[in-house]
This record gives structure tokens, sequence and C-alpha cells, in this order.
């Protein structure tokens, strides 16, 4: 994947451009020698801290992390502050555990690309409280969910019509495509006891299917 430009995780849905909304993970500042502070919007270079502080409390390494956004990057592959911010603000952070798993978050739900990075930031610290209060298994099962999904710029290795078990000379219209889709998910989502690898196809494959039928 690439640091620049964004490398959007295949399989994940966007959100578009008049849904986007303004992102609150300012940070407190002091005005002059006045006890009150103001909330002033982060820059690219404290967001991207955030995101390499919480995932090096995960024991990932900052060599084995790739942070993707529109933002032209610097020598060592961050994301430089001195630039407007881009049209498609969001974000995707890829990260490889010690053991080999390879992992992925990417939000783009707010309007600016330092937003949308410190929202992957504290999702990460939300996920790492939730192991801490006992919930391994359940960190584990979200984790998986992620690094389900292909490379980006993999498509799925059988067709769209094999995944769905479609006939390949079959008409298909987008109720039909729709209503095997949920069936389908139903049946293999991970949250379900469903194989996670399986869910992916299916995402990569309805998205593939999409682009003919609907």
């Amino acid at each position: 994947m690439n640091a620049y430009p964004l490398t959007w995780p295949e399989g994940w849905p966007r959100t578009d451009a008049p849904y986007r909304t303004h992102g609150k993970f300012g940070k407190r500042v002091t005005v002059g020698s006045a006890s009150w502070k103001r909330l002033e919007d982060l820059t690219i270079y404290e967001a991207v801290q955030r995101v390499i502080a919480e995932l090096e409390r995960m024991d990932v390494s900052r060599d084995d992390t790739v942070i993707s956004t529109n933002l032209r990057t610097r020598l060592d592959g961050l994301p430089r502050s001195d630039q407007p911010n881009p049209t498609d603000p969001g974000a995707a952070v890829y990260w490889e555990e010690r053991g080999g798993a390879r992992r992925v978050l990417a939000i783009d739900q707010y309007t600016k690309v330092a937003d949308n990075l410190a929202a992957i930031a504290a999702t990460l610290e939300a996920l790492r409280a939730v192991e801490r209060h006992g919930g391994a298994r359940i960190l584990e099962r979200a984790f998986t969910g992620f690094t389900a999904l292909p490379a980006p710029g993999k498509t799925a290795a059988r067709s769209w019509r094999q995944v769905f078990g479609f006939a390949d000379a079959a008409t298909i219209n987008g109720a039909q495509l729709k209503a095997q889709y949920r069936a389908l998910a139903a049946e293999h989502h991970p949250d379900r006891g469903g194989s996670a690898t399986i869910m992916a196809e299916l995402n990569v494959a309805y998205e593939q299917a999409q682009k003919e039928v609907l």
C-alpha cells in the first residue's frame, strides 16, 4: 500500500462528502496569561503522533506502520503538515504485528485529515481499553475483521457470480443481488461465528457486482 496518495482498503465503505462532519479532536491551549483555555485544531503532525503513540502501546514498530492519506509525505514517509486539506480527507493506517498479523483501520467521516487520523488513534485507544477490561476475544475478533480485507488493488480470486452462486449466464437484478449478499453476510459474518476471510471475499465481490448490476 502507498503512504501517498491514499490507499483505501478495498471493501471498506466510503463516506460521501456531504455527510462528513467537523471533528472534535482539537487541543486545548492557554490564551496568554489567562487561566482559561481555548480549543484549537490539531496539526497533521500532532494527529500522526497520536496514531504512532497508540500503536507503540500495542508494541507495533514505526517501521511496520504505513499511514496513508492524500497528503504528500516527508522523507520518513509520514504526511507533511505544510499543505492544504485535500478534497478526499480520508486516512488509513496499516500495520503488522510482531506475530505477523496484518491490520488496517480507515476513517473518512470527518472533513479534515487530522481529525480522521485522530479518530483512528481514539479507536485504537478504545480497543485497547476493551482488552484491559478482559475483552481480549472481542478485540481479536474486531481486528480479525480489519485484517480480513484483501490488499488494496487485489481482486477476489473468484468472480462475483461464483461467490454469490449465480450462473454465469443468469440475468441478475439489484434486488436479487442485495438479497443474496444479505443472506450470505448473515451466515458468514465474524460477529456471528462465521469466517472473516469469506466475509471479506463477499464484500469485494459485492463491490464488483454493483458496478455491473446496480
